[in-house]
């Protein structure tokens, strides 16, 4: 065995060793996350859409604490552009996101009702789903739709390719170098190829996501 592949097979092991450390959390997460879909309000979903809309170039917990308050003061659905800037803290682009957001409730209201679970449950599968979503939702591009799809447990089996997953596909040769931006060619070759890795380790691709996050960050979280 070369020295190349004694690094990349010891990778491997680490990374499943993680898996196996963490196997039960990340399970009990995503049972939370598919919960939502089941049995979650309106207002649930959408908040997971907000979330998603809100973390690029943004910390997780600084997004979900301004979801939070967004919750808290009532104006998740209802409140305007200046409305909800004002609960982004610690969020980057608030002015255009909280544009994307107010966008994105008119998007899913119908007969002033929010129906995001009837609309998306007309849609066969999670890759329809995803492309329906980048193609009518402002803010939302392939890693935030695949993101809130995960999110809601609608599909958890879409590659969430934000930072934290990319330096780790590079870090086991999933591919060479971590893309400036990724076209939607672009995305869906990484995501083959880390579908492909997710086989080779015998990690299912929804739990590979947690494992790199958790990796990355030292947290399972959303």
């Amino acid at each position: 065995m070369n020295c190349f592949s004694f690094g990349k097979t010891h990778r491997i092991e680490e990374i499943k060793a993680i898996y196996n450390h963490k196997r039960e959390e990340i399970r009990l997460r995503l049972d939370e996350f598919r919960k939502i879909w089941r049995k979650g309000t309106e207002e649930e979903i959408f908040a997971e859409l907000v979330f998603c809309i809100l973390t690029p170039m943004s910390r997780a917990r600084s997004c979900w604490a301004a979801v939070e308050n967004l919750m808290r003061k009532r104006v998740l659905f209802a409140g305007d552009i200046s409305q909800i800037g004002r609960e982004l803290n610690g969020v980057r682009f608030i002015y255009k996101k909280s544009e994307y957001i107010v966008e994105a409730g008119k998007e899913f209201l119908i007969d002033g009702k929010a129906s995001i679970r009837s609309m998306i449950s007309q849609i066969n599968c999670g890759r329809e789903a995803r492309e329906w979503l980048v193609q009518d939702v402002k803010g939302i591009g392939y890693k935030e739709a695949s993101h809130f799809l995960r999110n809601i447990g609608f599909d958890q089996n879409l590659a969430i390719l934000d930072r934290h997953i990319l330096k780790n596909l590079k870090f086991h040769g999933v591919i060479e170098e971590i893309p400036d931006s990724l076209s939607r060619r672009s995305y869906f070759e990484v995501e083959r190829r880390m579908m492909k890795f997710s086989k080779e380790t015998q990690i299912p691709m929804s739990h590979l996501d947690l494992v790199m996050w958790y990796k990355e960050t030292g947290e399972i979280f959303k």
